[in-house]
């Protein structure tokens, strides 16, 4: 018998309450309890960086993640980027600079670009690879990514 736990999490600014095994990984629960289903699960081992989510603002891999050990604490996904007025600037950079292809790793790549802008708003060309290192991506060859991560910046400065 597995034991469950009650928690709450609060996704994309809405508090979500379920119960969970001990042992469910964060990506899982996003995915199968609260049907948000654009954290992609790659390699299960923290590796792709597919599942990657903000926790607190701060990218995490929810495929290592135990759900109940982040009770309480805010989660934006994929789906939770984009604002009243539309895309995100980061994902209307990564459209404008057609920084996808199959769009597998794109979730988990526009979670860290979001958190290394909020970080580094006008990163260089080695700070932005060095951002996205720990992301994976099997089609673009990441030219496309990396320029993406500049035309963010730049939008984003438009914005302030």
């Amino acid at each position: 018998m597995t034991a469950e736990h009650e928690i709450t999490l609060v996704v994309n600014g809405t508090a979500r309450r379920v119960r969970v095994p001990g042992r469910l990984l964060l990506s899982d629960c996003l995915r199968h309890e609260l049907g948000l289903t654009g954290t992609h699960v790659g390699c299960e081992h923290g590796v792709c960086g597919c599942c990657t989510v903000l926790l607190d603002g701060r990218p995490v891999r929810s495929c290592l993640t135990f759900a109940v050990t982040v009770d309480g604490r805010e989660i934006t996904t994929v789906e939770g980027l984009a604002g009243p007025d539309g895309l995100s600037p980061v994902q209307r950079a990564f459209a404008e600079c057609h920084a996808l292809q199959c769009g597998f790793c794109t979730p988990g790549f526009l979670c860290t670009v979001t958190a290394l802008l909020k970080e580094n708003p006008a990163p260089t060309d080695e700070q932005v690879l060095e951002g996205i290192s720990g992301n994976l991506c099997r089609c673009t060859g990441y030219q496309n990514i990396a320029k993406a991560v500049h035309r963010a910046a730049e939008l984003l400065a438009e914005e302030s």
